[in-house]
């Protein structure tokens, strides 16, 4: 499913899942992330690790390696 830090996943489900196993979905972020949301397209900040778009609640994860930016950032589905 993952490959270091290559980044190679298929979807922001398995990247949810992934940071979810590791203990990551609760760890701040080194800075927030400025995010579109894909289904409302609300602007938030992103200031976990796996954060929630607060008007529509779409979940949102980033691996730890790629916490830097925000194209690294995927959705996995509302409420996932």
């Amino acid at each position: 499913m993952h490959d270091g830090c290559s980044g190679a996943f298929e979807s922001g489900k398995q990247i949810v899942d992934k940071i979810r196993m590791m203990g990551f979905n609760a760890t701040p972020l080194a800075a927030p992330l400025e995010i579109d949301c894909s289904n409302c397209h609300t602007n938030f900040q992103m200031e976990m690790m796996e954060s929630q778009c607060p008007d529509c609640g779409m979940v949102y994860a980033v691996t730890p390696c790629h916490s830097h930016s925000s194209e690294f950032a995927k959705a996995a589905g509302v409420n996932y």
